[in-house]
């Protein structure tokens, strides 16, 4: 079993193998926000912090029986003492977890996380249910605002998904162009429909591009920066020189939304196509505007 599972079970056992749906994922977000490396990142969602990645978890749980779900809980089913399978830091965290925050209602932790972390209530549906005055404007402060019209890129390589789509939101990107020739993957939330679905979730429009991208058979035996540089030194002549119209399309949709952001695998911007595809749009007329790697 994952590590990272059994800190979700290991804090249902600490609440009598019971939580609701809201309670634990507030509770999971003050534990991993002590961690030095987190085993979960979170979003700004509906009601504040969330983690996709955590609920895919528990749901695979509850597949193999190891918890049960209902509309508004998750329960721990088996007797498994997995508080004693942790590290001791983590384990020390999750009591501390529990002592300082254990007895908070839902809409109690909401406010909690909501006032000392405003970022993750800019999304939510229920902050001005529970918030002062001064305390909404501190949410609306955090939420980020880009003037300028900027053309991102960005890879999702070696970052889970919720730290991809914070980078998206700080960045204030209104449209993801996913330039990806064949859009699957075996990382959680990055294949189309999920990564459409995701972006959704969060307001940010998804668009996908597969003529810009290369096919997966031209991307074998890339061992050093030389073979990246053969590659891309064809992928400008055969592909670049042949989808203008794409590369265009790509442009008016930066100049109607004004922060779009092109998106593939690679971390390193050097060993990935969307480097040279932006700068080959970089080279339309009327471009104008800042080109930023994230």
């Amino acid at each position: 079993m994952f590590y990272r599972r059994k800190i979700i079970l290991a804090l249902l056992q600490l609440f009598d193998g019971q939580l609701d749906k809201i309670r634990l994922q507030k509770l999971l977000f003050l534990f991993t926000n002590k961690q030095g490396k987190a085993e979960y990142d979170f979003i700004p969602y509906k009601f504040g912090c969330y983690s996709y990645s955590a609920n895919a978890d528990m749901t695979a749980m509850v597949t193999r029986g190891f918890l049960n779900e209902d509309e508004k809980s998750f329960e721990k089913k088996d007797k498994t003492d997995y508080l004693k399978q942790l590290k001791p830091a983590d384990q020390k965290l999750l009591q501390e977890v529990k002592t300082n925050y254990g007895k908070m209602s839902a809409n109690a932790l909401m406010k909690h996380t909501y006032i000392n972390f405003p970022f993750y209530a800019i999304k939510s549906e229920v902050a001005e249910n529970i918030l002062s005055k001064n305390e909404l404007e501190k949410v609306t402060k955090a939420k980020p605002k880009g003037n300028k019209t900027v053309l991102f890129t960005i890879g999702y390589e070696g970052i889970s998904l919720e730290e991809y789509l914070v980078r998206l939101l700080k960045n204030d990107v209104k449209v993801l162009v996913d330039v990806r020739n064949n859009p699957l993957s075996m990382k959680y939330g990055f294949s189309k429909s999920q990564l459409k679905k995701y972006c959704a979730s969060l307001g940010i429009e998804y668009v996908h591009i597969p003529e810009v991208g290369i096919q997966s058979d031209q991307r074998q035996e890339l061992n050093t920066q030389s073979d990246y540089d053969k590659l891309f030194a064809v992928y400008r002549k055969n592909n670049l020189s042949k989808t203008t119209t794409s590369q265009n399309e790509i442009l008016k949709l930066l100049k109607q939304h004004k922060r779009i952001a092109l998106t593939c695998f690679e971390a390193n911007i050097c060993q990935c196509h969307r480097k040279h595809l932006a700068e080959a749009i970089e080279t339309l007329p009327d471009f104008n505007y800042e080109v930023k790697h994230i």
